[in-house]
């Protein structure tokens, strides 16, 4: 059992949020790239909402839950597959979190450098 701990629940909770989230956003980057067909000057439009900081950070968010939940995936697919998984799921939970803040940290400097300074 997980008993709320950080290896077990919390990362149970993690990947199914982002998971959700990811969906979520995919459902609206189908339906706004398929505006292109129905109407480019709409389509236009609403790309043109998108060029903001504040679509920026979302932008950044999106990254983190990608690379979290990819991650994170790897390490339950490890839990499920190797026999010693279970033994090593906390130490492999710290691994995702390192990796995560190895990936997301030169990203977000890059990022946020274009988002806010030009």
């Amino acid at each position: 059992m997980y008993r709320g701990q950080a290896h077990g629940q919390w990362s149970w909770v993690a990947h199914r949020i982002t998971g959700v989230a990811i969906f979520f956003f995919l459902l609206v980057h189908v339906l706004d790239t398929a505006l292109v067909r129905v109407s480019p000057e709409a389509y236009n439009a609403v790309m043109a909402t998108y060029k903001n900081p504040v679509m920026g950070l979302g932008e950044a968010g999106l990254v983190a839950a990608i690379v979290y939940h990819a991650f994170n995936g790897l390490r339950i697919i490890m839990v499920d597959f190797w026999s010693s998984g279970t033994k090593y799921q906390k130490q492999m939970l710290w691994g995702v979190l390192a990796l995560w803040v190895v990936v997301m940290i030169p990203f977000l400097i890059r990022h946020l450098s274009h988002v806010f300074g030009g």
